[in-house]
């Protein structure tokens, strides 16, 4: 049975025009794979703390050295890697806030990389340790920045997937959002498009 894993970040929850894209391959995914599981864990909703002193200090402690306090973090991080370790496919819903990720993406990742658990340090550099698995990123957009400098979610998102060994990740984005009617249609319109050559392949499998 294979799983797939949506993590949606906006702050409209199902209104929200990259969760709407995220649902939608969701639901093509489910009538190609009608065993399938499907885990999906709302970052806006229900957010990650933030990495502080004292859970950073958690996530380093020796596991014989760890208070109570200290477990139930490391107990936490354990199972967001536990939902990535145990899904095939990972669908994540991203809006773009000033110019970045959305804070609770960001308090996600920090809780996901871990040294010898998710990666690790090697000779030769660092290595991923969740690997193969297939990522979509459903991108949401005010304004067009795909392709151009200010563009810093992709890379970043991009560099750090691969560091804990996502290598295969595919971007749908919806842009020029907030820059009038025209322009919003046509971002979702060409967000849809791309939805539906991705979805076509699923549906042809069921």
């Amino acid at each position: 049975m294979k799983t797939l894993l949506q993590l949606n970040s906006s702050l409209f929850a199902g209104n929200g025009q990259s969760t709407r894209l995220s649902n939608a391959f969701v639901d093509a995914w489910r009538q190609s794979n009608p065993d399938g599981k499907v885990v999906t864990r709302d970052l806006a909703a229900n957010p990650v703390p933030h990495l502080d002193g004292a859970r950073f200090g958690a996530l380093l402690a020796k596991p014989e050295e760890r208070n109570a306090e200290q477990q139930a973090v490391v107990d936490f991080s354990d199972a967001l890697i536990a939902e990535l370790r145990d899904a095939d496919v990972i669908v994540i819903g991203m809006p773009m806030y000033n110019f970045g990720i959305p804070s609770t993406v960001k308090a996600y990742f920090d809780h996901i990389a871990r040294a010898g658990v998710t990666f690790r340090y090697t000779e030769n550099g660092s290595v991923g340790m969740l690997t193969g698995k297939k990522v979509y990123v459903f991108a949401a957009r005010g304004g067009l920045y795909q392709g151009t400098p200010a563009d810093m979610q992709t890379a970043y998102v991009r560099h750090f997937l691969g560091f804990i060994g996502l290598t295969d990740v595919e971007f749908v984005y919806a842009e020029g959002l907030a820059m009038g009617d025209e322009s919003r249609k046509a971002g979702l319109a060409k967000a849809e498009e791309a939805l539906r050559e991705l979805a076509e392949p699923l549906r042809k499998a069921a």
